[in-house]
């Protein structure tokens, strides 16, 4: 059980990212604070600096941390995993670095998890190894991530299935070296049963890139967009790039989304407390009509606000960590707790960010802090992996299951009947 405190060798391993994020991986983020490069394998000069840190970090055993051993990793937990990625979150090109970006980890996993030996080979490998990315490919333009209204289909002819549709939002298909996309194998079949997942090289005739889309941020004119839009037309694959069993799609994509949820959580963590030391040293630096920003009792109330609510996040997402570490591969045991965090995360993030910017004044709604960028991510954590409404239903069910309806005209807690009963049980007291 984590009882908030780190044991001196993993507290050693932290104090390094540390010092290495600060040293030697924020100059990757201020030269280059684009989404489309991190994931642009072909971008010559930032991969030229990439690599050695790379090497570094695998030095110090700390690549891919979340997979297990035998794939390159440490087989952490999410505890440990919490622990490193709320420095990680720090920095946009340090999951790169440290071999945790998104959306490469949860490929991995599912691909180390559902896929056949030749799978792990030909993708899983090069994927560990960082010489390639991925792309995942389930949302679609007409339903967004409502799985029962998924068109994109898959059907057998021979020795391959043919997958036709429309993915919306496959994030880094342009640069992807395959795809791995949900498909209905099955339109008459219960939902969980209904599709199945598939790896499409990039290469297979027939994926096309309706449009990579610019999400909020990226710069149209200099082409930095990274959210595809794919069409499959006609897609051939042979039957063996199915992953996992057939109608088990949803499966699949349930174990990739959970640790997806978690881990966006904990980066999230460091992204606020990146803001929060921003404020501090902006209120002990700035003065205003005649005093420091940090005596003004409204900042004060600001800064308060954004350490109270920071802490009380960051121990909703160790305490859900600590559950899954401890669900022994049952999803049920930590799912209404992964709903609170992703419920939780947008808000707070929100909340410190916005403060952050007023507090910086005209300087934080400009691109010369790490403010703005930010701001522009604000958006896309209450909708990634899932929109906030709809881990909103599964914190409220799973609340609900752990009660029932009275039985009686008004509340159990009604204070009528509760008197009377509790007049009689010490009547011979009360009646001296």
């Amino acid at each position: 059980m984590w009882d908030f405190s780190t044991d001196a060798e993993f507290q050693a391993k932290l104090d390094w990212i540390d010092r290495f994020l600060v040293e030697e991986v924020e100059a990757l983020d201020v030269l280059y604070p684009s989404v489309s490069v991190v994931y642009d394998t072909g971008h010559a000069k930032s991969r030229a600096i990439l690599a050695p840190l790379q090497e570094k970090v695998r030095q110090q055993r700390l690549w891919a941390c979340h997979l297990d051993p035998h794939l390159g990793g440490q087989g952490y937990g999410q505890l440990k995993l919490a622990l490193m990625n709320e420095r990680l979150g720090r920095s946009l090109w340090a999951p790169t670095v440290f071999g945790t970006a998104a959306p490469d980890t949860g490929n991995a996993e599912i691909l180390a998890m559902f896929g056949t030996q030749a799978q792990k080979s030909r993708y899983l490998q090069p994927l560990l190894d960082g010489k390639i990315v991925s792309s995942f490919s389930m949302t679609e333009p007409q339903g967004g991530a409502d799985p029962r209204v998924f068109a994109t289909s898959a059907v057998q002819e021979g020795d391959h299935w043919v997958i036709s549709g429309e993915k919306w939002y496959s994030s880094n298909a342009r640069y992807a070296a395959f795809v791995l996309v949900l498909a209905v194998t099955n339109p008459e079949a219960p939902i969980q049963q209904r599709m199945s997942m598939f790896i499409v090289p990039a290469e297979t005739p027939g994926l096309e890139i309706v449009r990579n889309v610019p999400h909020m941020g990226e710069r149209i004119e200099q082409d930095e967009a990274t959210e595809g839009y794919l069409r499959y037309n006609q897609v051939r694959v042979p039957l063996d790039h199915m992953l996992g069993e057939p109608g088990g799609g949803f499966a699949v994509a349930q174990a990739r989304l959970g640790g997806g949820r978690i881990h966006h959580a904990m980066r999230t963590v460091g992204q606020c407390q990146r803001a929060l030391d921003m404020m501090c040293e902006r209120a002990l630096s700035r003065r205003t009509q005649g005093t420091l920003l940090a005596e003004k009792s409204t900042v004060q109330a600001m800064l308060a606000d954004s350490q109270i609510e920071l802490e009380q996040f960051r121990l909703l997402v160790m305490k859900t960590a600590w559950l899954i570490d401890n669900s022994h591969g049952d999803p049920r045991q930590a799912r209404a707790h992964i709903a609170m965090v992703k419920v939780a995360m947008a808000k707070i993030y929100l909340d410190i960010v916005r403060r952050g910017i007023h507090l910086h004044g005209s300087l934080g709604a400009t691109f010369e802090t790490p403010l703005a960028y930010m701001w522009l991510n604000v958006p896309t954590m209450a909708l990634a992996d899932g929109p906030t409404e709809v881990h909103q239903i599964t914190v409220a069910r799973e609340l609900l299951r752990k009660h029932k309806a009275t039985e009686s005209m008004f509340t159990s807690e009604h204070l009528p009947p509760k008197i009377a009963a509790a007049r009689d049980r010490y009547a011979h007291i009360l009646e001296d």
